[in-house]
């Protein structure tokens, strides 16, 4: 019997339109990864398709200029050159001259005493509303969302994070008052394997990334909320069975949604 070719195996951070566009469809048609807020809302949120949500923001609008902007019209706003002089502008200096009382931390000259603050890295406000919630973490502990690619091919997919970013996790966490307190555990919110993908160990491997990353960042701990008896299809949370074998072990039992934990240090 002829021995089958290893799978190539890649991990990837969702950062770009690029990596988002990699998040695998859900097993069950009626949900979408890509706009669920079900974790990030605790009110409103859902895991139902919102087509919408996987456009582009519209690029905002700039207000016209030129001789027939309302600008221009209006006759209580003098034109620049009959406005009067900055006193603080250097002698000769024409209207764009910077005022030195009015520079901010962006402005092009770096103040000598404070050295001048890197950019964070953002995914940007025209990007899709989904993404925007995973690029929150960038300019700290980088991305919410981890795709497992199998041969090139999209298989398994991870949202995680601080217990900040979600606070459905916080209020559920609320009704365990036996859960401790300090310090505050990172939370995995959603683990999915494409139908085609299953009983090959990638959430497994998935998940033993995350975690290692969450360490990496300075996490002690890090928790999920699996459903008991939720179908493998109707659930991106697994089951407590399943975080078992990835070194978890039950936090706050409950007949139908117990907190496991995973100890990272």
């Amino acid at each position: 019997m002829p021995t089958p070719e290893p799978r190539l195996i890649a991990i990837v951070d969702v950062t770009d339109d690029a990596t988002f566009g990699l998040i695998p469809p859900c097993a069950d048609p009626g949900f979408d990864h890509r706009s669920c807020d079900y974790w990030e809302d605790a009110d409103r949120g859902t895991k139902a398709i919102r087509l919408d949500w996987l456009k582009p923001a519209p690029a905002p609008r700039q207000a016209a200029s030129g001789a027939g902007s309302a600008a221009a019209a209006n006759p209580f706003l003098a034109d620049l050159e009959e406005r009067a002089a900055n006193p603080f502008a250097s002698p000769g200096a024409g209207p764009g001259a910077v005022n030195p009382f009015l520079t901010d931390d962006d402005a092009a000259d770096d103040n000598p005493f404070a050295p001048r603050r890197a950019a964070r890295p953002t995914v940007g406000e025209a990007a899709p509303p989904k993404l925007r919630l995973l690029g929150r973490g960038l300019g700290v502990v980088g991305s919410y969302a981890k795709v497992l690619l199998r041969d090139d091919v999209p298989a398994a997919y991870c949202q995680f994070g601080p217990l900040s970013a979600y606070p459905r996790a916080q209020r559920t966490r609320d009704l365990y008052p036996a859960l401790p307190d300090a310090p505050l555990p990172a939370v995995i919110t959603c683990i999915a394997t494409t139908a085609d993908a299953r009983g090959e160990g990638l959430a497994r491997a998935l998940v033993d990334a995350v975690c290692a990353d969450l360490g990496g960042c300075g996490f002690a701990a890090v928790e999920t909320y699996p459903e008991v008896g939720a179908r493998p299809d109707a659930t991106s949370a697994a089951t407590p069975e399943f975080w078992m074998t990835v070194g978890f072990v039950v936090a706050a039992a409950d007949e139908r949604f117990p907190v496991m934990r995973r100890d990272l240090t």
